[in-house]
Formats: C-alpha cells, structure tokens, sequence
C-alpha cells in the first residue's frame, strides 16, 4: 500500500509543478502584455484562464481521491493536504494574471497613449518581475522542500509589498495632479493590487511548505495580507 501511495503521490507532486508552471508563465505573459499594451496577447490570457481551472479541478479530485483511497496520516497526510490548499492558491494566482490581461484591454480601448504615465508603468514593470521572481522561488523551493528556501521567498514578498506601497503613492499623485491620468490611474492601482496579492500568495504557499516539513501552521510575514 505504501509503494502504491508514493507512486500516486510522485504523480501529483508532478501534476502540481506542471500546473505552477503555467501559472508562471501565464503571470510573466500577463506583465509583459500590460508593459507593452499587447492586448493580443491580453485575450489570449484571457481565452485561456479555464486551462489552469481545469487543471485545479483534476488536481484536486486527486487529492480527495488518494484521501479517501489510502486514508493518509500524519507526514503523508501533509503531503497531500499541502498540495490541496495549494493548488487553490495557483488557482488565484492564475485569475490575477486574467485580471491583469483585462486591465491591458480595457486601458487600450479608453485611453490615449498620452494619457498613460511611462514612469508609473516602468515601476510597475519593476514590480511585475519581483513578483514573477517570487513566484519562481516558491516552485523552487516546492521541489527543494527546504524550510529555508520557503521563508527567503517570504522575505522577498516583502520587498514586492514595500514597492507596492511606493507605486500606489506615485499613481494616487499623479492622479491628484492630472485629471486626465485618472482613469488610466485607476487600472495601475488595480494591477498593482493583483501583484501584490500574487507575491504574497507565494508566501502562503511556503507557510504551507513549512506546515508539510514540520506540521506547524505558521505565518510568515505577520501584518502582510493577499487581500490588500
């Protein structure tokens, strides 16, 4: 029965870092399309967002089929219970990237390119690879399976937290200053938002690493929120 649960378990493990892979890629898409208003690139982001939904549900059904099968329990329950909470994660991560592609149309089909702001959108960037940077460490240390390499990614979540705080600074004067920039201003926020969210929820995924090493339920960056 054990040989069988680690077979199973390997296969997830491999479904699970197929999946964070395309999230991955599909954040770095989704930047990228925002820095050069690709709106293109933007709907087929868009277009494809049910192939990480897919992906999520067939994951998940494993997980609650192995549950049911093997009936787990204390290091190979957490194996699998991690995997649950996290692909859930991925899951949003992946409707950020989603959000962030309507941003790039929606800009384009209400502004004028003189009414973005080149320096706001040059930090944005900034921020935009910090946070897929995040997101490539957290796989990293999924397939490490390293406490160690779980909580740097926790500190560099902050780092993508205090530049957010900056940019939203920068975006709100701008605004204030040019009533023409309001509209365009209003979508930086929001996709400022979804990179801060995507850089923390890297962090929840390491507090769940840490929970799978050790079978502690720990918070990483106390005060630091997805939702904010």
């Amino acid at each position: 029965m054990s040989r069988i649960f680690d077979i199973e378990m390997e296969d997830l493990d491999d479904q699970f870092r197929s999946m964070g892979k395309m999230v991955a890629r599909t954040i770095d898409k989704s930047v990228v399309a925002f820095m050069a208003h690709d709106t293109k690139a933007a709907e087929e982001i868009v277009n494809r967002d049910h192939e990480i939904n897919e992906r999520e549900a067939a994951i998940e059904k494993k997980t609650f089929e192995m549950i049911a099968l093997y009936q787990p329990v204390t290091t190979d329950l957490r194996e699998v219970v991690t995997i649950l909470k996290a692909v859930s994660v991925l899951e949003r991560m992946g409707d950020y990237a989603r959000d962030i592609a309507y941003s790039t149309i929606r800009i384009h089909h209400r502004q004028n390119g003189d009414r973005r702001m080149p320096e706001i959108e040059r930090k944005i960037s900034e921020m935009g690879l910090m946070a897929t940077r995040t997101f490539d460490e957290i796989l990293d240390a999924y397939v490490s399976d390293s406490i160690d390499d779980a909580q740097k990614v926790a500190q560099h979540s902050e780092q993508v937290g205090r530049l957010s705080t900056v940019i939203r600074k920068d975006i709100l004067v701008s605004m204030k200053d040019d009533a023409d920039t309001i509209d365009a201003g209003a979508d930086y926020l929001v996709v400022v938002g979804y990179l801060k969210r995507t850089a923390d929820h890297a962090t929840d995924i390491a507090e769940w690493l840490v929970y799978k090493r050790s079978g502690k339920i720990v918070e990483l960056n106390p005060g630091s929120s997805s939702f904010i």
